[in-house]
C-alpha cells in the first residue's frame, strides 16, 4: 500500500505543529538575576523635586521613577486614606536582563490600632544605586 505524498506532508505538519506549541512555555517566563540593594527614603531625606512631583500626586495612586545621575528613585503611591495606620511593604525588588520589577503592597490598620483620625496619603520612596532599565510595577 503506497501512502500519497500530501498525506504524510499534512501529517508532518501537524507534527511539528503540536511540538512548536509545546515548546512556548518558556518564553513568558521572567528570569530574576538578582535581587537589588534598596533604602527606604524618609520625606525629609527626599530630593527637592520629587517631594514637589509627589506632593502633586499623593491624592490619587501614582508609581512612578525619578532619577539624577547617581540613584535612581521608585515611588509607589496608593492615594488618599482617610485614616492614620497605612504602611506600605515592599514585595520584591528585583533585575532581569531587560527591567527593574518592583511589587509593594498597602498594609490597612488592624481593627484594634489606634490611628490618627484624618486623611494620610500612603507611598514609599525607595532609593537604589542608578540602572538605565525600564521599570516594570507589579
Amino acid at each position: 500500500m503506497k501512502i500519497p505524498k500530501t498525506i504524510i506532508m499534512i501529517f508532518l505538519i501537524i507534527v511539528t505543529m503540536f511540538t512548536t506549541v509545546g515548546c512556548k512555555g518558556d518564553e513568558g517566563e521572567i528570569k530574576k538575576l538578582k535581587d537589588l540593594e534598596f533604602t527606604v527614603v524618609e520625606d525629609a531625606d527626599l530630593p527637592g523635586e520629587l517631594k514637589e512631583i509627589i506632593d502633586e500626586k499623593k491624592d490619587k495612586p501614582f508609581r512612578m521613577h525619578y532619577s539624577n545621575k547617581d540613584f535612581l528613585y521608585i515611588i509607589v503611591g496608593y492615594g488618599k486614606q482617610n485614616s492614620g495606620g497605612y504602611s506600605v511593604a515592599v514585595e520584591e525588588l528585583y533585575l532581569t536582563d531587560n527591567a527593574i520589577y518592583f511589587d509593594t503592597n498597602l498594609i490597612g490598620p488592624s481593627q484594634d490600632d489606634m490611628v490618627t483620625q484624618g486623611v494620610t496619603y500612603p507611598y514609599i520612596v525607595v532609593k537604589l544605586e542608578f540602572i538605565d532599565k525600564k521599570i516594570v510595577f507589579e
